[in-house]
């Protein structure tokens, strides 16, 4: 693989990367409830998650997965079952309207796993991205010259280029933390959120 080829991959990866998904909407649901922390933990998880899923396809067990109808149709579902979970805990906190204090120490902490969690099972029951690795790797690789090595670099570099990308979101949200603190605006991004993992797991169930 050529660095030419790579700068090739490196543009479509961006490109991907920027498009708002399931991944946006848990990390600014979970930097709004929990802070930088909160945010971060949730990030955290979503690389953890696309790490397993580029490795599962530079290994070819990617590919198993996706051509074994049950084992991709339940991972499906159960990531439609998870996204509209996170949407209606999300909506159901807009309708209340009950928010402990964005730098409440002690709630941050003991809320980390959980974000980490919702980052990570988002991510990994999300069989688009797993479809994602396998429909864009090949096209970059050439069998008879590409070690396994290469096929893990570029599935890497979609879990790191993922990260940053959030990390930039998490900075922003950082920055206007103090308007993000008021009540009225808390509820209406809960809702848009909420509705938007809804609507993300509307959207995965209807492509069966």
């Amino acid at each position: 693989m050529t660095w030419s080829v790579y700068g090739s991959y490196l543009a479509v990866v961006v490109l991907v990367v920027l498009v708002p998904g399931p991944d946006t909407a848990v990390v600014l649901k979970n930097s709004v409830a929990g802070g930088a922390r909160g945010g971060l933990l949730s990030s955290l998880g979503i690389f953890t998650g696309n790490a397993v899923q580029g490795t599962a396809a530079a290994l070819g067990l990617g590919a198993v997965i996706a051509h074994s109808q049950p084992v991709f149709t339940t991972l499906r579902w159960l990531g439609v079952a998870y996204l509209c979970y996170l949407g209606v805990q999300a909506l159901r906190g807009a309708w209340r309207g009950e928010y402990p204090a964005l730098d409440d120490a002690a709630s941050s902490r003991s809320g980390g796993f959980r974000r980490f969690r919702e980052g990570f099972l988002s991510n990994v029951t999300n069989p688009k991205v797993l479809v994602l690795y396998l429909s864009v790797l090949p096209q970059f690789l050439d069998p008879a010259t590409t070690g396994t090595w290469q096929a893990l670099l570029l599935a890497y570099t979609v879990a790191v280029l993922g990260g940053l990308w959030l990390l930039v979101l998490l900075f922003f949200v950082h920055r206007v933390r103090v308007w993000l603190r008021r009540r009225t605006v808390r509820r209406s991004l809960d809702a848009v959120t909420g509705t938007a993992l809804i609507g993300f797991g509307a959207v995965l169930a209807a492509e069966g």
